[in-house]
């Protein structure tokens, strides 16, 4: 098996040493990152900017549904990676993620500012830590072998050899398929269990500060209630309607939280009280596995925890201003 650390990985220490450290934001979806991260990037003397690591957020045109910073939100702080991709095109990866969030990282502080990354996906926070695991090589041989099988049958033969994978790719994501099988057939190891490896233990990075926002569940689930009300009340089925009205969602874009219940309504297939309802309820769930690898990253050496229950946002502010150091 290919080391995650060696040759076939695409690595995030690659960017020049910078004085600068890089902050890294995480917490559970409603946690009140963007508010904390634009109070931590208005005080710092020398001024800071935000890299957002969402994979829906990413998405042009899902501003309410994904809870994008609006520009009042943002008080003149600039953030990167929010509302740049196009949601109908090409699925987007933790690798284009990363491509794109180093060379944001590398311009941010060649202006003498602090990257402030504000996330929300745990893979995004990985692959900014570690790196990605990649794989091995392309095998021409073995990928025309594929190429000339149709989705169908594609996606059957993953399920055979890596159920794991199947589960997580879309039957017609025919790109990443094609790579699994690949991976697989030339290895004789599930991409899966390549991946799996790489997760097993968790790194810091000696340029990367990190903190993390942490709720009683009750509350967070509050938020998360409320939440959901206010992006009703802002036009999310609004917004869902016009982005399928017009074509722009893909399957990725449209399996978001919330896109698809509110598709399903549009469809006539759920009333609205119980799409909003579903929307609650898989929220939660997302946020209760937040919450098992949020204790993964507050474990690492060298990193701080925020309770928003039990300080006021002056302290936390002060707390990452001496974290950034």
């Amino acid at each position: 098996m290919i080391s995650p650390r060696g040759r076939g990985t695409v690595t995030a220490n690659s960017m020049n040493e910078s004085p600068r450290a890089i902050l890294l934001l995480l917490g559970p979806t409603a946690g009140g990152k963007t508010s904390l991260s634009v109070r931590v990037a208005s005080t710092l003397p020398a001024g800071a900017e935000c890299i957002l690591a969402d994979s829906m957020q990413i998405y042009r045109g899902m501003v309410v549904g994904t809870a994008q910073p609006r520009k009042e939100e943002m008080l003149g702080v600039p953030h990167h990676l929010c509302g740049v991709v196009d949601p109908g095109g090409d699925p987007f990866s933790a690798h284009d993620w990363l491509a794109a969030a180093t060379r944001s990282i590398e311009e941010i502080r060649l202006r003498n500012r602090t990257p402030i990354v504000v996330g929300g996906t745990n893979l995004y926070a990985r692959a900014l830590l570690e790196g990605l695991f990649d794989g091995p090589g392309r095998d021409d041989a073995v990928r025309s072998n594929l190429e000339a099988l149709d989705d169908d049958t594609l996606f059957a033969r993953l399920r055979e050899v890596d159920p794991a994978s199947a589960n997580r790719l879309h039957p017609r994501d025919r790109r990443r398929v094609v790579r699994a099988l690949e991976v697989h057939e030339t290895t004789g190891t599930p991409l899966s269990e390549h991946q799996r490896e790489w997760q097993d233990a968790m790194r810091p990075r000696a340029d990367v500060r990190v903190a993390v926002l942490t709720w009683s569940t009750p509350e967070i689930n509050r938020r998360i209630n409320a939440r959901v009300r206010q992006m009703m009340e802002q036009g999310f089925l609004e917004e869902v309607d016009v982005l399928r009205r017009s074509g722009a969602l893909g399957p990725q874009a449209a399996e978001a939280v919330g896109y698809r219940e509110l598709g399903e309504h549009l469809d006539g297939r759920l009333e609205l009280d119980a799409a909003v309802e579903q929307i609650k309820i898989r929220t939660r769930r997302f946020a209760k596995q937040q919450r098992t690898w949020l204790r993964r990253f507050a474990a690492l050496p060298g990193a701080i925890t925020l309770r928003p229950e039990e300080e006021e946002e002056s302290q936390m502010v002060s707390r990452l201003q001496e974290h950034l150091g």
